[in-house]
């Protein structure tokens, strides 16, 4: 059976976008960008809600490199009840029964999942009980106000923390796995 992974990138005060979706305060450096590289290369696919999958399908198409090959070629799924399309190359929709289509890829033999940004979906799916780890990196600045990474109205979750690593950056990169898995 395969993980769900969530990768997120959040600040200090627990924003992982602005209050316009700017994530302007990413603090990508080779060391993260290596980190990235490493994660990527675990994973078979790729889940993301609307708003980020358009945030990134426009930017990653006409990228360049190693790492924006591989975030192209490597398969996709959008869950969005909105979008009539999606054009970014391997990528499919999933309109409805989100819950059930994670559980029967989360079946399938092969590399981890991962759910990167999609506040609205994380937190949809951490109330599912079908995220296996929470990887987050605090970034070391504090905006003030933006978008919590898991909404509000999500029920308590416990956390256990299996991993922590802090960066040259100042990013602290912390792993957790849900206490009721």
């Amino acid at each position: 059976m395969r993980k769900l992974i969530v990768q997120e990138l959040v600040t200090v005060d627990g924003y992982f976008a602005g209050p316009n979706g700017e994530i302007d305060w990413h603090n990508v450096d080779e060391e993260y960008g290596e980190y990235a590289s490493r994660f990527l290369s675990g994973l078979d696919m790729l889940l993301f809600g609307r708003k980020t999958y358009q945030l990134l399908a426009d930017y990653w198409p006409t990228a360049e490199g190693d790492f924006a090959r591989r975030m192209n070629t490597i398969d996709k799924v959008v869950f969005s009840t909105t979008l009539t399309n999606a054009d970014w190359p391997n990528t499919r929709l999933v309109a409805e029964h989100a819950i059930e289509e994670i559980k029967r890829l989360k079946d399938q033999p092969g590399k981890d999942l991962a759910v990167l940004g999609s506040g609205e979906l994380v937190g949809y799916l951490l109330s599912a009980g079908l995220i296996d780890e929470v990887q987050l990196t605090v970034i070391p600045v504090v905006l003030g106000k933006g978008k919590p990474l898991f909404g509000e109205g999500l029920a308590r979750v416990q956390m256990q923390l299996v991993e922590s690593n802090t960066m040259k950056s100042g990013n602290v990169m912390l792993v957790y796995r849900p206490e009721s898995l």
